[in-house]
């Protein structure tokens, strides 16, 4: 984001939708990190659909700001996209299909229930542990 005209000292803040989602995450994993003693978090690994809500790219501008200062601001944010997947009432088949096309992908009927594609996960961390030489994964 630019700064405002005339006030070169305005600075870049990450969407808060994303922020606060990663505020969220970081307070998740310090709680995991504190109930194994960890010392440091290498990797956080997040699945993420695209009916989440949540923007992959602003989410991972907002990582840095919400884990400075904490065990987890060394930590790569990993965050893999989960496909839409729906059941069909008519057909019974389980399809992948477009975020924006809920309909089913073999007879096209309209009645369908959302299996994947909404959710926002903390799939795995990669933490050091003081009384561990190996990385934990929780």
């Amino acid at each position: 984001m630019p700064p405002a005209p005339g006030n070169s000292s305005t600075r870049y803040l990450p969407p808060m939708h994303e922020l606060s989602v990663c505020q969220a995450i970081v307070r998740e994993v310090l709680e995991l990190a504190a109930a194994r003693c960890a010392t440091s978090i290498s990797d956080i690994y997040l699945r993420v659909g695209p009916l989440s809500g949540v923007e992959t790219p602003l989410l991972r501008n907002a990582f840095p700001f919400a884990a400075a200062g904490t065990v987890v601001s060394g930590a790569a944010l990993h965050v893999a996209p989960t496909p839409v997947r729906i059941h069909c009432s008519r057909c019974d088949a389980d399809t992948v299909v477009p975020p924006n096309r809920l309909l089913c992908g073999q007879c096209s009927d309209w009645r369908t229930e959302l299996l994947s594609g909404d959710e926002l996960l903390l799939d795995r961390i990669e933490m050091q542990c003081s009384d561990e030489k190996d990385h934990a994964h929780v």
